[in-house]
């Protein structure tokens, strides 16, 4: 009884937050009508072959932090914010994919990245190998490999890219280009002797020798790169920032050093180094930042729309494999939900611009994450309720207020007085506030639940239902005519028009 009055209180109070033109049925009915001749036009397939693909992934971007984000960006452009649109939603085609590892019901970032780009399960942990890999056994590698969408795009003569808003050498992106029994690889000053002695190469190697010719790789973790104690070029006197490699090696000089005669191969550290570059004239671009959002700045959308135009050369297919949204997962992880909101909404942004710059007739892309969060908002909140605030109304046991986002575990957790924390007093609003949470953790988990997969141009309609994360770069290879499947393939029933698609702006805007 006690609830159903609270409900009609909170109706009562929400009524003039109703908008006008909401009060009138004709405004439902006239919507849904030309949602159903859009879903109509959907029957004529687009079966062209995809001479380009992108890959957004929103790392930790589960379907809870799309709708909240949604909401944050209708109210960052003044608005209620339950109305308006991601630039995903604007994808006609949907599915969910289900993120469990092979010997895990809640995933990590390693095993998924294995499925979504290698088109193969893992176990938790491990990156570019199959699920007879042990994580940590280094000795049950050898054999067990298996290649990415990128690998399949980079043997079909296509131009391809990698950018990241973490380490280069992260789960997320790595899984693209290596095969390890530990995603924390990241270079040989990170691994066991027993693995050393084994044979198994740490990540950060593998990025230089694995796929050598990936055109573009953008993203940070440049010390993993450099020999122990070297300094690093834009912190010297930082410890934390020196090199950790124990074999001596400088990757970066081999990485320029692997690119056939006559290429031009540029390597920058810094935002000024990424614009002082004539892209036109680069044939192999390696930049890591440290801070990849803080130190790229304003300036590099109009670098980057020459850096595509360089990646499009010749009228190639490209494949880009953008971990655009990496710090969705960190603010999480630490229960900091204005800042993974924040994120998915600068991913939002990415992934508007690759809709104007590109074609639904020769692009297909993709927009998925790996994994869910812990994360959730309620409380009987009122329409246009700030999505940081709080919900209308106390808890019925403790009479304190509460959020309405909340996290199931994580840093959040606080007793004061033998009693939960009462948000009032606190900035609740705050960049670094941490949302309440139900169990105590150092870090947030990840959630179990199916990821969104949003989908537009060739064979978007591929992705539909409910799948296994393994299926995406499947679909995806099949509407480029790489990989395995290529017995549709016939350029004169499927054609494409040649795109020159200017990757690094869409990035270079996220990440500016």
């Amino acid at each position: 009884m006690k609830a159903q009055f609270v409900l009609l209180l909170i109706q009562l109070c929400s009524a003039s937050l109703v908008p006008e033109r909401e009060k009138d049925p004709e405004y439902w009915r006239r919507q849904a009508q030309e949602t159903l001749r859009n879903a109509l036009r959907l029957q004529h397939l687009n079966q062209n072959v995809a001479k380009n693909l992108i890959l957004f992934l929103g790392d930790g971007m589960g379907v809870s932090t799309v709708t909240a984000a949604r909401i944050l960006k209708g109210q960052l452009q003044h608005g209620q914010g339950e109305e308006s649109l991601l630039e995903m939603d604007k994808f006609p085609f949907v599915a969910l994919a289900k993120t469990y590892n092979t010997n895990a019901q809640v995933p990590d970032s390693a095993g998924t990245a294995t499925a979504y780009l290698c088109g193969v399960k893992a176990n938790e942990g491990t990156l570019g190998v199959s699920a007879g890999v042990t994580r940590d056994r280094c000795n049950t590698t050898k054999g067990q490999e298996v290649t990415s969408i990128l690998r399949w795009a980079k043997e079909a003569g296509k131009a391809v890219g990698i950018v990241t808003t973490t380490r280069v050498t992260h789960a997320t992106p790595s899984a693209a280009y290596a095969h390890s029994a530990n995603r924390d690889w990241y270079s040989d000053g990170e691994m066991p002797l027993d693995a050393l002695e084994s044979g198994c190469k740490d990540i950060a190697r593998q990025l230089v020798e694995n796929i050598p010719e990936i055109e573009v790789i953008l993203g940070g973790g440049r010390k993993y790169m450099y020999p122990k104690n070297v300094s690093d070029v834009e912190y010297p006197q930082e410890e934390k920032h020196r090199g950790t490699r124990l074999d001596g090696r400088n990757l970066v000089q081999a990485w320029q050093e692997a690119k056939p005669r006559g290429k031009v191969a540029e390597y920058v550290w810094h935002r000024r180094g990424l614009l002082a570059l004539n892209l036109s004239r680069v044939d192999f671009l390696l930049g890591e930042f440290l801070h990849p959002r803080d130190k790229w700045g304003d300036g590099g959308t109009q670098k980057g729309n020459k850096g595509g135009a360089r990646l499009g050369r010749g009228g190639q297919c490209q494949v880009v494999l953008g971990s655009a949204g990496g710090r969705i997962d960190h603010g999480h992880h630490e229960g900091k939900a204005k800042q993974a909101l924040h994120e998915a909404v600068e991913l939002d942004r990415a992934i508007g611009l690759a809709t104007r710059l590109t074609s639904t007739q020769d692009t297909l892309s993709v927009v998925t994450a790996d994994h869910s969060h812990v994360f959730t908002f309620g409380g009987y909140t009122p329409r246009g309720n700030p999505i940081f605030g709080l919900a209308p109304m106390q808890s019925d046991v403790d009479r304190k207020p509460f959020t309405s986002i909340l996290y199931g575990n994580g840093p959040g957790y606080k007793i004061v007085a033998g009693e939960r924390e009462n948000v009032s007093a606190v900035d609740f609003a705050h960049a670094d506030y941490q949302a309440q949470s139900a169990v105590p953790l150092r870090q947030e988990t990840h959630g179990g639940e199916d990821v969104a997969v949003f989908a537009r141009g060739p064979m978007a309609h591929l992705l539909h239902g409910v799948h296994e994360q393994n299926y995406i770069p499947h679909a995806m290879a099949y509407a480029a005519c790489i990989g395995s499947n290529r017995g549709h393939c016939n350029a004169a029933t499927h054609p494409a028009t040649p795109l020159l698609l200017p990757f690094l702006s869409l990035f270079l805007l996220l990440l500016c």
